[in-house]
């Protein structure tokens, strides 16, 4: 999974993305000081994986990952190349869904592009720029296909999906907000836009304020915003994850406590994205290995096999699976389990579930 997480200069981008990645990318209070992307690759805190290590006596613990991208500050004008903007959006075209960060604290001592905080500007600063990009490409593209269309008449639905696109981008909407039928889906994934792309918004607050989102009429600015594009809205505080990823496990569960907190913001992140995306995971455990896999919500078990290894989905024969809680109320004692009919053998036609424990039974 590829995040890429974009926003105006100075919003905090950089000093999240160091947060939640460790990846010690520069931050600095000035614009673009962000031109490349950076990459980092976070574990998906998992505790079920934790205790299947400890149920198996695993000798290794192997979480699910998400590559972050940390892409440069975005300005008006981007889509005619401002600031480097052309450059900047073909970075964004290559991740599977943007996490947009917007600023939702008041500070003199950090500058803010446009001279004052105004979080649904910003939110459409950034919209528009991305729209105008794909209206460009898109025009392009319908006026080609168009032609060929009267020869190739296999070529009508694609017409159409570029038409009904560019309305809803003429009328100032991302083609997020619009519904698709599964074969439209098929071609609109073939444009790549930067408009459809599911989006996260995360509301930047102060550290004193990250505890009551609810008190900050920003935050909840944004979240009256993200209703009309079915996006996600979390609110975290840049500067308190800067403070957590210092931390021990142990003096982070106790930190996020004496803040009023029950999570970290790249737990809540991660919650976020799975949910926009439609993702889960299933857990696999022996003596070698407790691991995570995730897989897209509706996957049936030879596909989800295959995320393990393709031999093992061409010679699936069939799955024994237990719901993760049911394994752990019975202490990890699979053979109690399966007295009390907990243990099910599953075939082909079996759509995996969060937290599915599963082995997998295959042919070489």
């Amino acid at each position: 999974m590829k995040l890429g997480i974009v926003g105006l200069p100075n919003v905090g981008k950089s000093t999240l993305f160091n947060a939640i990645t460790h990846a010690g990318a520069e931050s600095a209070n000035y614009p673009f000081c962000t031109i490349e992307p950076n990459v980092g690759v976070v574990a998906v805190p998992d505790d079920r994986i934790e205790k299947l290590g400890e149920i198996y006596n695993s000798k290794k613990i192997v979480p699910t990952a998400i590559e972050f991208y940390d892409i440069a500050g975005l300005v008006k004008g981007a889509s005619k190349g401002e600031g480097l903007g052309n450059k900047f959006l073909s970075h964004i075209r290559e991740v599977e869904a943007i996490v947009h960060v917007v600023r939702c604290f008041n500070n003199p001592d950090v500058v803010h592009v446009s001279g004052n905080i105004d979080p649904i500007r910003d939110i459409e600063t950034i919209n528009i720029e991305l729209m105008l990009s794909d209206l460009e490409m898109l025009e392009r593209r319908l006026e080609r296909t168009a032609k060929v269309a009267k020869s190739d008449k296999s070529l009508t639905l694609e017409v159409d999906v570029l038409k009904r696109c560019l309305e809803v981008l003429e009328e100032g909407k991302s083609v997020r907000t619009l519904e698709f039928t599964e074969d439209e889906l098929a071609i609109l994934k073939s444009f790549n836009l930067l408009s459809s792309k599911p989006i996260i918004y995360v509301a930047n607050v102060s550290e004193n304020e990250v505890a009551n989102e609810e008190d900050n009429e920003y935050v909840q600015k944004v979240k009256e915003y993200a209703k009309t594009e079915n996006a996600e809205v979390i609110a975290v505080s840049a500067e308190i994850e800067e403070e957590i990823s210092q931390l021990d496990p142990t003096e982070r569960t106790e930190f996020l406590n004496d803040l009023g907190l029950t999570q970290s913001g790249l737990d809540k992140l991660v919650q976020a994205s799975y949910k926009l995306l439609g993702l889960i995971s299933f857990l696999t455990a022996g003596p070698q290995e407790a691991r995570a896999w995730t897989i897209k919500r509706g996957t049936p078990a030879p596909q989800a096999a295959g995320k393990i290894h393709s031999d093992i989905e061409r010679g699936f024969i069939r799955a024994e699976v237990i719901h993760y809680d049911d394994l752990v109320a019975h202490g990890g004692n699979l053979a109690s389990a399966k007295e009390k009919g907990l243990v099910r053998i599953e075939g082909k036609e079996y759509i995996m579930k969060d937290g599915d424990v599963v082995l997998f039974r295959f042919n070489v």
